[in-house]
C-alpha cells in the first residue's frame, strides 16, 4: 500500500558522461563502463546544450550507438542520457511475492478447486520428450472397460443331454464398446484396442425334461473355441432336477480373441434339458493394470 501515487517501476539508468568530439554525431552508450541498449530512441531523455531532444527527429538509437541528426561541434555539451528501459518491466520479483489474485484464471493456479471427477474434454499438461501439451483426462482416466454382462431373456429349450451346448445369451444389460454379440455368435470379442487382462464370470440355471434328475452339470468357458476353464458339478449323491452352475475366470485377451460359454447336463433318464431364463448370466469386464 502507498500514499499518494504508486510509483512507476522499471530499468532506470544514467549512461555515463560523453565527450563531445568536433564533427561526430554518433556516440556509443555505456553505463559503467558496459555497452547498453535502450529499447528505442522513445525510452530515453537526452539533454543537449540545456535543451530536450525529441527523440526520433533530434537524434537516433541503434543498438547502444545514439546518433544525433547533425554533427556535434567543439563546445557543444552532452548534459546527460537518461535511458528509462521498458516502464512496464517491474524487473524479477522477489520470492513469495506473486500470489493466486494477481494471476488470471485462465492458467494453472491452483485457486480454484475442482470437487468432482473432471469432464472426459478437461485437460492436463504433460511434458512430451520436453515439450508441453495438453491431453484430455478421458486419455489417462482409470476404465474397467470393455465391461458387459447379458443374460437370457427365456429360456434355452430342448438342450441334448451330455453333450456341451453354446448359451445363447440375448439380452444385453450394457456393453460399454458393442463387444458382445447378442444375436448371432453369442459371445465377447475383444477390440481393437481393448487388449488385456480380463475377469470373466458365468452363472446358468440348468434343469433336467420331464421328471428325471439331473447327474451331472458342466460349465466351460471356451476361447477362440478352446476350452480354457471347465467346473463340473457331481449331483448324484442327491440328484436334483435343477440346478446352478457357474464359475470365475482371469485371461488375458488379444485383439479379436473371443469367450464363449457352453453348459453340459446329464439326466438320469438322458432326456436332456434346459437353460432356465432366469438366474442365467455371462459378464466380464477389462482390469485396471
Amino acid at each position: 500500500m502507498y500514499i499518494g501515487k504508486t510509483p512507476t517501476v522499471g530499468n532506470f539508468q544514467v549512461c555515463d558522461a560523453i565527450s563531445v568530439v568536433n564533427g561526430q554525431a554518433a556516440y556509443t552508450l555505456q553505463v559503467g563502463g558496459t555497452n547498453v541498449a535502450p529499447e528505442s530512441a522513445n525510452h530515453m531523455l537526452v539533454s543537449l546544450n540545456g535543451i530536450l531532444q525529441k527523440p526520433g527527429s533530434s537524434f537516433t538509437i541503434s543498438g547502444s550507438t545514439m546518433t544525433f541528426a547533425s554533427n556535434l561541434a567543439t563546445g557543444d555539451v552532452i548534459d546527460f542520457v537518461q535511458i528509462l528501459g521498458n516502464v512496464l518491466d517491474i524487473g524479477q520479483p522477489s520470492d513469495d511475492t506473486v500470489t493466486a489474485a494477481k494471476l488470471n484464471n485462465n492458467i494453472i493456479s491452483g485457486q480454484t478447486e475442482l470437487a468432482s471427477e473432471p469432464a472426459d474434454t478437461d485437460e492436463f499438461l504433460v511434458s512430451d520428450a520436453g515439450t508441453l501439451k495438453r491431453i484430455d483426462y478421458s486419455l489417462i482416466k482409470a476404465a474397467n472397460t470393455p465391461a458387459f454382462f447379458v443374460e437370457l431373456n427365456a429360456s434355452q429349450t430342448s438342450i441334448s443331454d451330455d453333450s456341451f451346448t453354446k448359451v445363447t445369451f440375448n439380452n444385453e444389460s450394457f456393453d460399454t464398446n458393442n463387444a458382445f454379440d447378442p444375436s448371432t455368435n453369442y459371445r465377447f470379442t475383444t477390440p481393437s484396442d481393448g487388449a488385456g487382462k480380463y475377469v470373466f464370470f458365468a452363472q446358468v440355471d440348468v434343469d433336467s425334461e420331464g421328471n428325471s434328475n439331473l447327474d451331472n452339470s458342466t460349465l466351460q468357458f471356451k476361447k477362440n473355441n478352446s476350452v480354457i476353464r471347465s467346473q463340473e458339478y457331481n449331483h448324484l449323491s442327491n440328484p436334483p432336477r435343477n440346478h446352478v452352475v457357474f464359475s470365475t475366470i482371469l485371461e488375458s485377451m488379444s485383439a479379436n480373441d473371443y469367450m464363449e460359454i457352453f453348459v453340459r447336463i446329464e439326466a438320469t433318464d438322458a432326456s436332456g434339458g434346459r437353460f432356465n431364463g432366469t438366474n442365467t448370466w455371462f459378464g466380464g469386464y477389462k482390469i485396471i493394470e
